[in-house]
């Protein structure tokens, strides 16, 4: 609470209260649990309503914060994860991440609440950017024997050309699979980083890390047909 607003020369002003909260005199009344008319002891149970306010908000500000920690746990082990190829250990990093993801999604109306009390409305303004998307047709195009074959019926030579692609198409299959998977490990240091504290932001982002999972899955099985 600043004290431009709230004192006059040093010494608190009751009537000033309500406007410094951002709140009508009567929701304050209300919130600190009514008067007897004593001004002094409006401001002293408004000076104990605000701190309990920023209590709780702090305690709010600290899931954000270890959201955030474990975040950024989560993005550094899905990136092992994908180094490895380690398929059947994603799905429970992407699980966490939506446990994380919740576990901050609870503090939102209390976090509007207080932040409305004590006039720093403009905390729930601020929007990160959009997400990101990655799809099939952003990757780059994998190489075909069939592409340049002048006779299709011809499958000795379609072979032979397959050979010679081999080398370019495994190539190819890496730097697919490894954009989607850094595409992947992007999108989560970016939600944890904003401590998944925007909604919208933080549902857009699980869905497209979901997304990136099932397009990499997709590269891989296209690797393991074609390099086999």
């Amino acid at each position: 609470m600043g004290s431009g607003t709230m004192a006059a020369e040093g010494k608190p002003r009751a009537e000033a209260l309500p406007a410094a909260l951002g709140m009508s005199l009567s929701e304050l009344v209300h919130a600190v649990g009514g008067f007897e008319g004593d001004p002094a002891e409006m401001v002293r149970a408004s000076v104990r309503t605000a701190e309990r306010a920023f209590a709780e908000l702090d305690a709010c500000d600290d899931v954000i914060d270890k959201a955030s920690e474990s975040g950024a746990k989560v993005a550094d082990r899905l990136s092992a994860h994908l180094s490895a190829e380690s398929e059947a250990d994603i799905p429970a990093e992407l699980e966490e991440l939506e446990n994380i993801a919740a576990r901050v999604r609870s503090t939102d109306e209390a976090r509007r609440l207080l932040n409305r009390v004590l006039g720093r409305e403009d905390r729930d303004a601020f929007r990160p950017a959009a997400v990101v998307r990655l799809t099939a047709d952003d990757l780059p195009k994998l190489p075909s024997a069939y592409a340049e074959a002048d006779d299709y019926t011809d499958l000795l030579a379609v072979a032979g050309r397959e050979e010679q692609l081999r080398p370019q198409l495994r190539r190819v299959h890496t730097e697919r699979l490894t954009r989607v998977a850094s595409h992947l490990v992007t999108v989560v240091k970016q939600v944890a980083a904003a401590g998944f504290a925007d909604e919208r932001f933080a549902g857009e982002s699980l869905r497209e890390a979901r997304h990136s999972y099932e397009l990499w899955q997709r590269c891989l099985a296209e690797r393991r047909r074609d390099l086999s």
